[in-house]
């Protein structure tokens, strides 16, 4: 198995990698990983840390084609590779790419994956590492290069030069959208999206502004959790509260409201310092990056697994978000599966959208275990 994994700067893709690699190496996937950016260093100590992308265009071009021979000859004798590497770069020669065509074309590889965070989560390792020349605008921007740029690549590389499907098969080359997250379910996720092809991949579905102020553990926020936890065992999960930045709309706006010029998101000791002004500028594209990426998350899923909880109030917590998210299941042929459970019957709007609705979350689990969506276990369960 051979994989591309891309990301924009501030992810530390390092370190979660080497997490997927532990994960896959104790299920019994001998996995190597083949770190562009240390390996380019190693070729070049005359380069100082942090002032790689400093060098002229044509030696970076260079020292980055004298490593990818030896990661290509790393695929002679490993079995799978992770090949971590970026897709875009935008430094002070502009905008470039971080690849060259006819060696990803002698990779061939398996899959693309583009690894996502929230904005202030890369701006907080950004500052730690001493890089403070950005603005949050920019951090947008940079992870929706990498995202068109990772699915562009994949595009090319995964059709032959003569016009056709590859030879390899309609799945080779496949890109796919991957938060970071901030537990390890999506180190597991991205672990089983290489190593578990058998596992049907699922995009969760869910209120998330409209639950904000029910968080009581038997409320629908505890219900929220409990659900997510429990697909999170049995597929591959593409989870949107794994990348959840709308709160800094409503945060920034309260601030601005009363005269605040900064303020400060994360846990203790990893606290980020934002801009009030920063985060103004940004609400537009939070909003926009969120209804494209989801959509584009439900389209690189097998079906869409939606929970409809009860409010205290008894009223269904639904949103219009959720709607739009089946219909547009729906209308991509995808399953829609529906756990729908205030007391009230859900409108035809609901229905007519999916192929089985459950009253909880364990009616669905034992439909997908006697339905085969569940693939049986062999020696345990596939990534935990």
């Amino acid at each position: 198995m051979k994989v591309v994994v891309t990301g924009q700067v501030g992810l530390d893709k390092k370190v979660f990698l080497s997490r997927v690699v532990e994960l896959a190496r104790a299920q019994g996937f001998p996995t190597e990983v083949c770190n562009i950016g240390r390996m380019m260093y190693a070729e070049a100590p005359d380069v100082a840390p942090g002032r790689i992308l400093d060098l002229p265009l044509a030696r970076l071009t260079g020292l980055r084609r004298s490593v990818f021979k030896d990661v290509l000859a790393a695929t002679s004798r490993a079995s799978n590779v992770i090949v971590n590497t970026h897709a875009t770069f935008r430094w002070r020669h502009g905008l470039f790419y971080a690849f060259d065509y006819d060696q990803m074309q002698a990779l061939a590889p398996d899959l693309f994956i583009v690894l996502v965070d929230n904005v202030d989560r890369v701006h907080w390792r950004l500052t730690r590492d001493g890089h403070a020349d950005h603005t949050l605008k920019d951090l947008m921007v940079w992870r929706e290069e990498e995202m068109m740029a990772t699915e562009l690549l994949s595009q090319i590389v995964g059709w032959s030069p003569q016009g056709g499907a590859s030879c390899c098969g309609p799945s080779r080359g496949r890109s796919y959208i991957c938060a970071i997250g901030g537990d390890d379910s999506t180190a597991g996720s991205v672990a089983r999206l290489i190593f578990g092809p058998q596992m049907k991949k699922a995009y969760l579905s869910f209120p998330m502004t409209h639950v904000s102020g029910d968080d009581s553990a038997g409320g629908a926020l505890g219900e929220i959790e409990r659900f997510r936890r429990e697909m999170k065992k049995h597929f591959t999960c593409f989870d949107p509260g794994d990348l959840e930045e709308k709160f800094l709309c409503k945060l920034a706006l309260e601030a601005a409201q009363v005269g605040i010029r900064t303020v400060e998101v994360g846990p203790p000791g990893e606290r980020a310092r934002l801009d009030v002004g920063q985060l103004l500028d940004i609400i537009a594209d939070i909003d926009g990056q969120i209804y494209a990426r989801d959509f584009k998350l439900i389209d690189q899923s097998d079906m869409i697994i939606s929970l409809i909880p009860a409010l205290s109030s008894g009223q269904p917590a639904i949103s219009s978000g959720v709607e739009r998210e089946l219909q547009h299941a729906h209308e991509a042929t995808r399953d829609v599966f529906i756990i729908w459970q205030p007391k009230v019957q859900p409108s035809p709007f609901v229905t007519q959208t999916a192929t089985r609705v459950f009253r909880s979350t364990q009616e669905a689990v034992s439909f997908f275990l006697g339905s085969g969506y569940i693939p049986a276990p062999k020696g345990g369960t596939l990534f935990p």
